[in-house]
């Protein structure tokens, strides 16, 4: 039975991401839509309590970052974190959660490039938001299937753009509170954090934020995408690994309260970018502009992840397949680029400016709901792969261990925890619960599928 998760050496990626890439794909995959639009949302429903949110859920994506890089450091010829769950959870798991991650990074991209045309009609109001998607995924699809150190350039630049945005943002807030900066419905103050209510809605408002603040955290496991493609990844993965959740934690929180400090959260719109919607409306229309520029990138990066990570999973799913999609999706180009499974996701990505064209202003929340759902799987998922793979060792090579996951088995347990709770806050309201219904459907209908395979090849065996 073939390992989903290998390369053989005759035909395997490219190594051609250095340190910088890896650390910077990560972080623009992640820093994106979920906080330039997404945080709209949250901020409305559990105002200044959000970066308690954020925070708390940036401490578990630490401890899951950190039970995944010792999975991929026990074996750096893996192309995915697939492989892991394959190995220790069993083939049917591995196949669902394959599946199951590539049409995640399906949905953020249609939430990225839906996004988009909602950014590019700050300049021109009448643009369609199907033109902008397909114009967009035009482009990307080109950059990724020259070389990978291409799209690694391309994702480090776009990254760059984002943090120096988002650190010139908390500068300026720092300078508009000091000043005491008028604005139509007040002045810049810390104090707006409070005076309003630090719990917008109450308990119920700061427990439903988490939807979309795990949205907002989506993508921090990508490095787990790269470790086939990175050089010197025994020395990379882990410093990329400590060092990105805790960048992550002080761009949205620093970024979010920098926002409610100038504007109070109760003026801040939930279907707009409140980065864009504080500057307008705070009379800065030259600093509105150039935020909506950077909101625009952002899109554009975190859709340029999603392109990426879908060819590469989609490859690893298909690779030294024996049907006829598996042998044409399953091959690498001259570059060591998976081609054809990256315009195989691209053209199911573009199923997003339809849906615009057939139901704009609605399909943001609903990809961005269908994501979330399918992650907590994903994520869990990765954390029993991780138990068990401790489970397996013994004593002495525990002890040998380079990155140790740290206070395991508790904070596996933690994670997982936090999972289920996200899951149960996911009842609580009708978009959520609907797409954590579909998700079910899809996960089980996908194992009776793999199990159903399994069962007939078994049969066929028997009968030869």
């Amino acid at each position: 039975m073939k390992e989903q998760g290998k390369a053989s050496t005759n035909d395997h990626l490219s190594r051609g991401l250095r340190k910088r890439h890896v650390q910077l794909i990560a972080l623009g995959g992640t820093i994106g839509t979920g906080l330039f639009l997404g945080s709209g949302s949250s901020i409305h429903s559990a105002g200044p309590s959000i970066l308690i949110a954020y925070f708390i859920t940036g401490v578990i994506c630490f401890l899951l970052m950190r039970g995944l890089g010792e999975l991929l450091l026990s074996d750096l010829n893996a192309n995915s974190f697939i492989y892991f769950i394959q190995k220790y959870l069993g083939e049917k798991w591995g196949f669902v959660t394959g599946w199951t991650y590539w049409i995640c990074w399906i949905t953020i991209a249609m939430a990225e490039i839906t996004a988009s045309g909602l950014y590019m009609q700050f300049w021109f109001p009448h643009l369609p938001q199907w033109v902008t998607a397909v114009v967009m995924l035009a482009v990307l699809l080109l950059l990724n299937s020259v070389t990978v150190k291409a799209f690694g350039e391309t994702e480090f630049w776009f990254s760059i753009i984002k943090i120096v945005a988002i650190m010139g943002l908390i500068i300026a807030g720092i300078i508009m509170v000091l000043i005491h900066f008028k604005t139509p419905v007040g002045y810049a103050s810390v104090t707006n954090l409070f005076s309003h209510g630090f719990f917008a809605h109450g308990a119920k408002g700061f427990l439903l934020s988490f939807q979309m603040v795990m949205f907002s955290f989506v993508g921090i496991e990508m490095v787990g995408m790269t470790a086939s493609e990175t050089a010197d990844p025994d020395q990379v993965l882990p410093e990329a690994i400590n060092e990105i959740p805790m960048r992550i934690i002080l761009f949205y929180v620093g970024s979010l309260m920098a926002l409610m400090c100038i504007y109070p959260w109760m003026y801040i719109s939930p279907n707009s970018s409140p980065f864009v919607q504080v500057f307008q409306s705070a009379g800065v229309r030259g600093a509105a502009a150039i935020i909506n520029f950077v909101v625009l990138t952002a899109a554009a990066s975190a859709c340029n992840s999603s392109i990426f990570t879908t060819g590469r999973m989609l490859f690893s799913l298909t690779y030294q397949g024996k049907s006829r999609f598996s042998k044409r999706v399953g091959t690498l180009s001259r570059t060591q680029v998976p081609v054809h499974a990256l315009r195989f996701s691209t053209l199911v990505i573009a199923l997003a400016a339809v849906l615009n064209f057939i139901m704009p202003g609605k399909v943001f929340t609903l990809v961005a709901s269908v994501a979330t759902t399918a992650f907590l799987f994903i994520w869990g998922a990765i954390m029993v792969a991780h138990l068990k793979y401790r489970r397996s060792l013994t004593p002495e090579e525990t002890a040998k261990l380079p990155f140790k996951m740290p206070w395991y088995p508790l904070s596996d347990y933690v994670v997982i925890g936090f999972m289920i709770f996200v899951a149960v806050i996911l009842l609580f309201e009708t978009s959520t619960l609907l797409a954590l219904i579909g998700a079910v459907i899809w996960i089980g209908g996908l194992y009776f599928f793999k199990a159903g395979e399994e069962r007939a090849a078994k049969n066929n065996h028997i009968e030869e």
